[in-house]
């Protein structure tokens, strides 16, 4: 009886979920061909209703669920076919769909937080959006500061949504409601538990501020790397003021020559295990709406609320593995390391060849020193992977909890780089930046950041 109750009770939920993704995919369809035959004036009035609508149908609908749903949707609908199909095609929706504030709205936040009119606060707002993130969004502004004025982007969470995201994953365990409907026969209770502490920290984004300063000071004057710098004193748990970058897209970079590509995906390759060994942070949410290009393979990175933090133990253990599976070849060692870990019941009776073989799919692209070109094929064959519960060793093996964002590191930085096409010696680059290894440089790029990581000696 309790289980069917559970059933009816995740059917309901799932429902709901279908029924608002078809709704305001119907909305915003029948808005965009109502639009075309309109004239100036009565699109910004379809806009207008389709903005106040669209919010009060998601507060409607989802209530305290709003914030997690869309959080959820912009972190793995990007991952394309490697998820199932409904449960990508429903996140997308979600992500696609992010309803904007209304701009009283976004003043009345403002000053509400800051304490002064946003008049008297910048120098100029616009009050038209730049982006849209999924508790916030930001808008372009110019604050006056002792070196004249600067370009800032100003980040505003949606009113309410701390609250709701709060009691969302408190009590109703929705993303493990979700990963369960996509993914049926995984255990997802390490993996959310993590997922929600996570998404607890990311709504203060006062915590953001100081993660993202710590990146910004780590790589300043770093050749290719780029993290905007913050301005606290227009940042407070629910706005965040950052320096404004112009550059291009991750869709405008898809069109460049493959060697800007080569490079963006080798800049990103190094930014990502580059904080992960030598500042034992990483920033958790790997998403190509997190990137701004620029030429030469430069990078701003943005959004640093989803950050963890590693110990020195779990940095140990990581390389530990490392080193046994690719370096050494070792699978006995390797294989004792995992079930250490958590990662495989120890007596599992799985031959450790074979489980050798399962865990190291992660290391294909770095286990021999050859160029190798990502593809979204094997991006997408890591995620299904990661979520095949079909396989003799797979009923014998978890996600402990240090691991969950080792996972999402892979899966969100393997879609891009296949994404990209990008090509290169990636073995030789992740001797780079193994602690055990520290290889000399192997591409202009590494040259380039070999003669930065001497002055931070």
């Amino acid at each position: 009886m309790a289980q069917a109750v559970k059933l009816r009770s995740r059917w309901r939920r799932n429902s709901r979920l279908a029924r608002l993704g078809a709704r305001i995919g119907l909305a915003h369809v029948g808005t965009s061909a109502r639009k075309v035959f309109a004239g100036a004036e009565r699109k910004e009035q379809l806009s207008r209703a389709r903005e106040l609508k669209t919010a009060q149908q998601v507060a409607d609908e989802l209530g305290n669920m709003k914030g997690a749903l869309m959080k959820l949707g912009q972190m793995a609908s990007f991952l394309d076919d490697g998820l199932p199909e409904s449960f990508r095609l429903a996140l997308s929706q979600l992500q696609s769909q992010a309803p904007p504030m209304s701009i009283d709205l976004v003043h009345a936040e403002i000053e509400k937080e800051l304490g002064r009119p946003v008049s008297e606060l910048f120098v100029e707002f616009d009050d038209d959006p730049i982006a849209a993130a999924s508790i916030g969004q930001v808008h372009r502004a110019i604050i006056r500061t002792k070196d004249g004025e600067r370009a800032v982007a100003v980040k505003v969470q949606y009113p309410g949504v701390a609250d709701a995201i709060d009691a969302d994953i408190k009590t109703a365990n929705l993303l493990g409601t979700l990963l369960a409907f996509g993914f049926k026969s995984l255990n997802p209770e390490e993996m959310v538990s993590e997922i929600k502490e996570r998404l607890s920290e990311e709504l203060d984004y006062a915590r953001e501020a100081r993660n993202q300063q710590e990146f910004a000071e780590f790589y300043k004057g770093h050749p290719f790397i780029h993290v905007p710098k913050v301005f606290f004193e227009y940042s407070t748990s629910r706005v965040l003021t950052t320096e404004l970058v112009n550059g291009h897209s991750f869709a405008e970079v898809l069109t460049w020559p493959q060697a800007e590509r080569d490079k963006a995906g080798e800049a990103i390759f190094r930014f990502v295990f580059r904080s992960l060994y030598r500042f034992r942070a990483f920033n958790g949410d790997p998403h190509p709406g997190n990137y701004i290009f620029h030429k030469d393979g430069k990078v701003t990175f943005l959004d640093f609320g989803l950050i963890k933090h590693f110990t020195e133990d779990e940095m140990l253990m990581f390389q530990s593995m490392v080193k046994a599976a690719v370096l050494d070849h070792d699978m006995e060692t390797y294989r004792r390391i995992i079930e250490d870990a958590g990662m495989l019941q120890k007596d599992a009776p799985v031959s450790t060849a074979d489980a050798g073989e399962y865990f190291g799919h992660f290391y294909d692209a770095v286990r021999d020193s050859k160029e190798t070109t990502w593809t979204t094929e094997y991006a997408t064959s890591i995620v299904r992977h990661t979520f095949d519960r079909t396989s003799p060793i797979a009923q014998y093996a978890t996600v402990p909890r240090s691991f969950v964002f080792i996972q999402r590191i892979n899966l969100g930085l393997y879609a891009i780089l296949g994404q990209l096409g990008a090509t290169g010696n990636f073995r030789r680059i992740s001797e780079e930046l193994w602690p055990m290894t520290n290889a000399p440089a192997s591409t202009p790029m590494g040259e380039a950041e070999a003669r930065w990581l001497e002055t931070k000696q």
